[in-house]
């Protein structure tokens, strides 16, 4: 029984309902940290004690006991504070929306590899106008390369070294606006608190 002020007519704790579906949340998140590699749990803030439970986690294979071992670890997850939780939560959801920029990008490339194996010049002369550093000359050689490759029904190593030319152009422009706001957020002027 929670009770309920009897001035303001509010209760004085969250209904069972609520604390259920708050239960229930943790629970799922635990499950998602027992499924992330263990390069993606170094990115996130995971207190030490946390970090040892999903690892324990992650080598139950049995149903029943991993089922209350992921119980367990939800258990642990609600003794941390809600600040913790948001900021895996938050740190969660900044890596999946870094990975879908990286597929997209990849996409992107491998679109202009295909086009200019099938088009050519015309292409070329596309890719050129939007990335002006690119070497007409080096993807031209590349391109022929891996037509004669894919004629002669030989290994792709030009067809592949396509892929890594157009990346590296591609990604520059994407690594260098990253570099561009972390110098920003270096440059911008302390707060009078920062200061002393």
């Amino acid at each position: 029984m929670r009770g309920r002020d009897e001035d303001t007519g509010e209760f004085f704790s969250e209904s069972r309902s609520q604390n259920r579906r708050e239960a229930l949340e943790v629970l799922a998140l635990g499950e998602k940290l027992v499924e992330l590699t263990p390069a993606q749990l170094a990115r996130l803030p995971l207190p030490e004690g946390l970090l040892e439970h999903i690892e324990y986690s992650k080598r139950i294979t049995s149903h029943g006991a991993r089922k209350r071992q992921l119980a367990f670890l939800a258990k642990q997850m609600r003794r941390e504070d809600d600040a913790t939780l948001e900021a895996i939560r938050d740190a969660m959801d900044a890596n999946s929306e870094t990975s879908r920029r990286e597929v997209a990008i990849m996409h992107r490339i491998e679109r202009w590899r295909e086009r200019l194996l099938a088009e050519g010049d015309t292409v070329l002369a596309e890719l050129l106008d939007e990335y002006p550093e690119a070497d007409r000359q080096q993807l031209r050689t590349l391109v022929r390369n891996a037509l004669a490759e894919k004629a002669k029904n030989k290994p792709p190593r030009a067809y592949r070294e396509i892929y890594q030319v157009l990346r590296g152009l591609m990604l520059t422009p994407q690594i260098a606006a990253g570099m561009d706001a972390d110098a920003d957020e270096d440059d911008a002027p302390l707060e009078d608190d920062e200061q002393e």
